[in-house]
């Protein structure tokens, strides 16, 4: 049986979550703002496939080795820090090599070229956003310490914990739907190389130093 007091807290909590700012979100405008649709989409579904397995993975009790084990926390810390920082950086350095060596103004057709090895496809954003999201061992931290809280006493762990995960998936999808419209909004603006190359700094910036803040964190 459904206690949907424990739906409604949990829906509250991680629908304030999802509108947080955070790595998604920078992700997933990035991607969307270059006019990836394909890839966004991509990313969102990542994402969202990392979230349900975190939860699945609490609901069999197998996430809480992060809590348990320090050696484990810290592996898994580390392989999501490295991943950020290297993401990042790729960003930031391809935008200083298109800026080395553009030979036309702003607005050049050139400027609608997919990087190098990020390509406009639902299968290559599905792989970073759900890279993304399990190398990213707060999100696993935080379901253990919130979704046991919102599991009724003599129900079904697993089935509750889908569901309950299934919740977050839902608002991270609509959330994610409203970003990539509005990212829309920019390509008239992103169509000049000088903007793209300013939106890859800022992007690659923001992600590295996520990278950064998760190695030194306790």
């Amino acid at each position: 049986m459904i206690d949907f007091s424990a739906l409604w807290g949990f829906t509250v909590i991680v629908g304030l979550l999802t509108l947080t700012p955070g790595l998604d979100t920078a992700l997933i405008l990035r991607t969307a703002a270059l006019g990836r649709r394909r890839r966004a989409w991509g990313v969102v579904l990542g994402i969202q496939a990392g979230t349900l397995t975190w939860g699945v993975f609490t609901s069999l009790g197998v996430t809480a080795l992060l809590t348990a084990s320090h050696l484990a926390y810290t592996i898994l810390r580390w392989a999501g820090a490295a991943y950020l920082v290297w993401m990042g950086g790729r960003m930031v350095w391809s935008a200083r090599r298109r800026r080395a060596g553009a030979a036309a103004a702003d607005g050049d057709h050139g400027a609608g070229q997919a990087e190098i090895g990020e390509r406009n496809t639902v299968r290559g954003g599905w792989r970073q956003g759900t890279l993304t999201n399990l190398l990213n061992p707060k999100v696993g931290a935080f379901y253990v310490a919130v979704l046991p809280q919102f599991l009724p006493a003599g129900s079904s762990h697993l089935a509750m914990g889908v569901l309950l995960a299934g919740v977050h998936v839902v608002l991270g999808a609509l959330w994610s739907s409203l970003l990539i419209g509005c990212a829309r909004m920019l390509r008239d603006v992103l169509r000049r190389e000088s903007a793209r190359r300013v939106l890859d700094r800022v992007t690659g910036t923001v992600i590295g130093a996520f990278g950064i803040r998760l190695a030194l964190s306790d």
